[in-house]
């Protein structure tokens, strides 16, 4: 496929396969056939807790709730506020009232519980798990499934140790289009594929001003910071905005981007942490209280094959009129976007169909039958996924400012391919967009980090492998992996 004809050509595909997979989204919505679930008794009933009671709490409940032989014994969330206005929604739904709480160490001393859904925010994603694992409960934990590379690590070991089911919800494993599709590139029949993309393209304005502020009322703020370091509130917006914040979040690769990235090595069959990263973006166009950046580039290196991660947040079109985000292959056969297949000239060849399952079903599928190979997305599987979200923003941490307009010279003996470089063009006409000026603004340019994957670290770069992990406060602290 030329060069000079790919952002035509992609524009053409790209129509064609939101419209597919807008399709396939839609009939693989929430569904609970009585065939996986139903044949329970009553006297087998799973008692379930939702640990987080926002956003994705909600979906849990939704999800748990009409799912025959499970029921919803407890909701927990350190904002009782929200853990009240839940626990009211899933009494409706099934009649009966969970009981509330906002330690969720209360939930893993109740041996009635068989599992948990973690929906935290992302600080505390691995060691809900570790605990609830440790308690003797089957978890289903939210992406990106942990807040570091080695955090996801000893949750794959705690899982193994203890025989427990461990599922992530990077959910568009589940889908049976994706799993066709994916047979599909593994039997080569879309050739060598040298490059693929992950991409999420949206609108996040600025969380305002940094500043001092007290958490909302009901908010047990100890409980909320748990393993993560005790820092005053800086930002306005208590919910949601801690995204933004190292100190809880990974910005919007490890909140959206990890989707993308999941998809596209769910496709290839891509195991491991690669050979190489490097990242570079910044938090541009105005100044307030976040730290992750709002526009980035990662470029992974898997052999000859380059993984680019792109975020932006910036205003923007979308990646395409109808697709505001992406997984995209580039074989020599052909080109996969998500599970819409094209050849070279951008004409459509198939759409790939097939069965999909309800994700949350399928982590009750695994606790039924204890195998967890039954799992979609096993925690190993979310670790690789995370950690490559992980990886680029420790590389982009540990970056250097660089005047924008010189980004390119300044990467010029990185090895970066042509491809990696008509990234970079796209990243700066985006900034130019939205009236940022490349001579007089900087972005942060991180250094290329070798990956010693087998042992998930970065070769000769001590700085990088001490954000691998993170110092812990107690009594929330991660188990090393000689105490696990």
């Amino acid at each position: 496929m030329a060069m000079t004809r790919r952002n035509f050509v992609e524009n053409s595909m790209l129509s064609l396969a939101a419209l597919a997979t807008l399709k396939e989204a839609r009939a693989s919505g929430a569904t609970h056939p009585e065939s996986t679930i139903g044949r329970y008794s009553a006297n087998e009933t799973l008692q379930h807790a939702i640990l987080g009671c926002r956003i994705r709490g909600k979906v849990h409940a939704k999800e748990f709730s009409p799912a025959r032989g499970m029921e919803i014994a407890y909701v927990c969330d350190p904002d009782l506020k929200l853990a009240e206005e839940l626990a009211d929604s899933v009494e409706k739904q099934q009649q009966k009232r969970p009981k509330v709480v906002q330690d969720l160490r209360r939930v893993f001393d109740d041996p009635s519980v068989n599992t948990v859904s973690v929906a935290t925010p992302n600080h505390w994603h691995a060691l809900a798990a570790i605990w609830g694992m440790q308690a003797g409960k089957d978890v289903y934990v939210e992406k990106p499934v942990c807040h570091n590379v080695s955090e996801g690590r000893r949750m794959i070991q705690v899982a193994r140790k203890l025989n427990r089911i461990c599922q992530g919800g990077t959910q568009n494993r589940s889908r049976g289009d994706l799993a066709e599709a994916a047979k599909y590139v593994q039997s080569g029949k879309l050739g060598k594929v040298n490059l693929a993309k992950s991409i999420i393209y949206g609108n996040r304005a600025s969380i305002g001003a940094k500043g001092n502020y007290m958490p909302p009322e009901g908010v047990d703020y100890d409980l909320f910071i748990g393993p993560a370091e005790k820092l005053p509130l800086t930002r306005p917006t208590f919910h949601y905005d801690w995204h933004w914040q190292w100190n809880t979040g990974n910005g919007e690769l490890g909140n959206n981007n990890i989707h993308m990235t999941d998809m596209c090595r769910y496709l290839l069959g891509l195991k491991g942490l690669g050979d190489s990263v490097i990242s570079l973006g910044g938090r541009l166009g105005y100044e307030d209280a976040g730290e992750t950046p709002n526009t980035q580039l990662v470029f992974h290196r898997f052999g000859d094959l380059t993984l680019i991660q792109e975020t932006r947040g910036l205003k923007s079109a979308p990646f395409h009129a109808e697709a505001k985000d992406g997984a995209i292959l580039y074989g020599t056969e052909g080109v996969l976007i998500g599970s819409v297949l094209f050849d070279l000239d951008g004409k459509l060849v198939r759409k790939f169909e097939g069965p999909s399952e309800n994700h949350f079903e399928n982590f009750i599928k695994a606790v039924r039958s204890r195998k967890r190979e039954d799992l979609r997305a096993e925690i190993e599987e979310g670790h690789q996924s995370t950690s490559l979200c992980h990886l680029g923003n420790i590389s982009y941490r540990l970056g250097e400012p660089v005047v924008a307009s010189q980004i390119q010279n300044h990467l010029r003996d990185q090895g970066l391919g042509a491809e990696s470089h008509q990234s970079i063009d796209g990243m700066l006409a985006h900034l130019q967009e939205n009236k940022i000026v490349l001579d007089s603004t900087q972005l942060r340019c991180g250094p290329m980090l070798r990956v010693d994957s087998a042992n998930e670290k970065l070769v000769d770069h001590a700085a990088a492998n001490e954000m691998l992990t993170r110092p812990y406060r107690a009594p929330f602290i991660v188990p090393s992996e000689t105490a696990i």
